[in-house]
């Protein structure tokens, strides 16, 4: 499983919190591509409710990451 900024982006606004079989339903019924649906089949299914994207890819990066002062502007 390979996750960029960019194929997580397609999850921003997936109905969370959501299991792995409404996050497959949502990649495909949004138009997401194939790499992301693919990502998501290879999670462990044990009836697990993921409650954002970090719960999928721990290393999301959040809006502190990108060092942006919005006071600035």
């Amino acid at each position: 499983m390979f996750w960029s900024l960019e194929l997580a982006t397609y999850l921003e606004e997936a109905p969370w919190p959501a299991t792995k079989d409404e996050l497959i339903d949502y990649a495909i019924r949004s138009g997401a591509p194939i790499e992301v649906v693919e990502n998501l089949q290879e999670l462990e299914d044990e009836g697990e409710v993921y409650e954002s994207i970090e719960d999928i890819w721990p290393d999301y990066p959040s809006q502190e990451d990108f060092m942006f002062n919005e006071d600035e502007y």
